[in-house]
């Protein structure tokens, strides 16, 4: 994305964010979207929330950004130049979204049945199974459900209704070692840091760039066919 493009992006959330504070019934908010094009626009809006979230910006920085936007707007003087500041706005989402993981890590490893496996994956038994636990070998039928450590859901089994079968070593290296753990008819919490799931790269635009995940996964069964979860590939390894 282009420096102009990302800071009108960041500017318009802003403002989006800024009237979301005002309480309104959610039945009139939807009733002032009369036209189709103000249902465009409105999308327009949810698209760029979805897009910068990662930043988790702080009221007070949100003010900064209505600022910014105010001032783009009326083609005022900007504080700062943005050939100077735009390309440090991947390093900022970057930044903030490794804290917010380290941190979602640290309490995941502290709640009680939670372990942290040898490569930094929690593990939580949410019901045990029985019978037999996986190779990494093996094909396995699961279903499940990923979102980011702010609870945005990113993929889910469930919502297709259908579960996903796959060869377990051909999927990202936190499912590989973690679903090891279930028996047959088990769930388990995984908590995933980014260098055992999507990396530094991520998967855009679901997966920003360093995320870590928390699945929710089922072992329905072992065997079968198998067949490649299109967005369980394995993290690329760092040249």
């Amino acid at each position: 994305m282009r420096f102009g493009m990302m800071a009108a992006a960041l500017l318009g959330f802003a403002g989006m964010q800024a009237q979301a504070q005002t309480p309104a019934p959610q039945a009139q908010s939807q009733a002032q979207l009369k036209t189709e094009d103000e249902k465009t626009v409105y999308a327009l809006g949810l698209s760029i929330g979805r897009s910068i979230k990662l930043f988790d910006l702080s009221p007070a920085e949100l003010e900064i950004v209505k600022k910014g936007m105010t001032d783009y707007i009326n083609n005022a003087k900007p504080a700062v130049e943005l050939e100077t500041y735009g390309p440090k706005l991947q390093g900022l989402a970057k930044g903030r979204q490794e804290k917010a993981g380290q941190k979602f890590l640290e309490n995941a490893a502290k709640e009680k049945g939670a372990t942290k496996l040898p490569s930094g994956v929690i593990f939580k038994e949410l019901k045990a199974g029985t019978g037999q636990s996986p190779k990494a070998t093996d094909t396995v039928k699961v279903n499940y459900r990923g979102t980011l450590t702010n609870g945005t859901e990113f993929d889910s089994s469930y919502k297709r209704g259908e579960p996903a079968e796959f060869p377990l070593n051909g999927v990202i290296p936190c499912w590989t070692e973690g679903v090891q753990k279930l028996k047959v008819g088990g769930k388990a919490q995984l908590v995933c840091p980014a260098a055992t799931a999507y990396g530094e790269s991520g998967q855009p635009p679901t997966i920003p760039p360093g995320a870590t995940l928390v699945f929710e996964v089922e072992l329905l069964g072992i065997g079968g066919q198998g067949a490649d979860v299109p967005r369980a590939q394995p993290a690329q390894p760092k040249k």
